[in-house]
């Protein structure tokens, strides 16, 4: 098997604690095909609003720190037109801080506190939710013209409460299934990639006809190393 010409756009699909960053690397190590990350919102928190805590932002603020790492990675694809590997894609943007009116943006909040914030904030809450429609139509345009496979990777690993993922279990799931219904009705077909992380990079190369360039334990060792050196260090939302 040989590395094809035209690299092709993929994407690591999947949401909170699936393991995509790291299987992204993975991948990337093992075929150099380069790979882009959206900065998460609390790297890119206290450049746009100093001083603010994400769970004190308002629902502008969220919306503008959801589109500004939509924004980001757009700039960072537009720049390799050889072909890359995205660990997520613009409709994690969206469903992040979608879900988050279902479900909360914290793990503390219940219904009752939902309906407070929204009820207290009413006319901010009614601007968020169109503004957000809007997010969502771009998001969902820029996913199905923008990319050539997704590999989708489902909830199968425990949540890991560790504070570096300001979310819930209830979170992953709801958000997992409105992805799933998301790719349903743009009619794109995720290739569905379960198991370790070594049988899913096997998977992958294997689907796109790919010889590894190094062995697979050393592109899983690497990417471990990179996702703790440049991603794990971050400081909490």
């Amino acid at each position: 098997m040989r590395c094809p010409e035209h690299k092709p756009r993929i994407v690591i699909s999947g949401t909170y604690c699936t393991g995509k960053t790291s299987l992204s690397l993975a991948l990337s190590l093992a075929t150099r095909i380069p790979t882009t990350h959206a900065p998460t919102m609390r790297e890119i928190l206290p450049g746009l609003f100093p001083g603010t805590s994400l769970k004190d932002c308002s629902y502008a603020q969220l919306l503008r720190l959801g589109m500004e790492r939509f924004e980001r990675r757009l700039h960072a694809e537009a720049g390799l037109s050889t072909g890359f590997i995205s660990d997520g894609c613009p409709l994690q943007e969206w469903l992040y801080g979608s879900t988050r009116l279902i479900t909360g943006a914290y793990p503390d909040e219940n219904n009752w506190t939902m309906l407070w914030k929204k009820l207290k904030n009413y006319r901010q809450y009614q601007d968020f939710e169109l503004l957000l429609a809007g997010f969502e139509k771009m998001a969902k345009t820029y996913a199905k013209n923008s990319y050539d496979i997704f590999f989708h990777l489902p909830v199968e690993f425990p949540f890991v409460e560790d504070g570096h993922r300001p979310t819930s279990e209830r979170f992953r799931r709801v958000s997992e299934e409105r992805l799933l219904a998301c790719y349903y009705e743009l009619e794109i077909s995720p290739v569905i990639i379960s198991g370790t992380i070594h049988e899913r990079l096997a998977h992958i190369l294997n689907h796109l006809n790919l010889e590894p360039l190094i062995s697979l334990d050393q592109a899983i060792q690497y990417g471990i190393e990179l996702k703790k050196q440049n991603f794990d260090r971050i400081s909490l939302e």
